[in-house]
């Protein structure tokens, strides 16, 4: 049974008239409106034919200010840069970061995360590119498709299995 004492002792203490601020600062995009100015991150495998459209419209335009702001080489970006999912992706996620790093109620940390994480997603481009192989070709290489098969018994047998550690180790 709770009383008026008992919620007194397990209050937690303020710091002062500031402390509301500080919280808003600190949970801010806890409490943003889904949608909000960032618009909406998509799985790309996911989308309708519509929604494609204007998510590759958005990223071609992106990625022609990226490669003309840093001033992105091919061994980059290279031309036929959507051509290739693993490309795409890493050049997705990274329009996504830059994006939410310019929000109205940020309070100038999200531009410096931004450019932070830019060099790493600029090693691992390069990466995608080396493997590509177009750069060195100077003409797109088509990408060989990889699937795995999960229709062979041994796999199917596998998976009826949790695989984890037993607690009493």
């Amino acid at each position: 049974m709770s009383t008026d004492e008992d919620e007194e002792r397990f209050e937690i203490p303020s710091i002062g008239s500031d402390d509301d601020d500080l919280t808003a600062q600190l949970f801010r995009s806890a409490f943003r409106p889904p949608g909000g100015a960032n618009g909406i991150t998509y799985r790309w495998r996911d989308l309708e034919p519509q929604q494609a459209e204007g998510a590759w419209q958005a990223l071609a335009a992106w990625v022609r200010w990226l490669v003309a702001t840093y001033k992105l080489t091919t061994s980059v970006v290279p031309e036929c840069w959507w051509r290739h999912s693993e490309i795409v992706a890493e050049l997705y996620a990274l329009q996504r970061a830059e994006l939410a790093s310019y929000t109205p109620d940020d309070s100038g940390f999200g531009p410096l995360a931004f450019h932070e994480r830019l060099p790493h997603a600029v090693e691992r481009l390069r990466t995608h590119c080396r493997a590509a192989g177009c750069v060195g070709l100077q003409a797109h290489k088509e990408p060989t498709v990889r699937l795995l098969t999960t229709e062979e018994s041994e796999f199917r047998e596998w998976q009826r299995s949790h695989h984890q550690l037993e607690a009493d180790f």
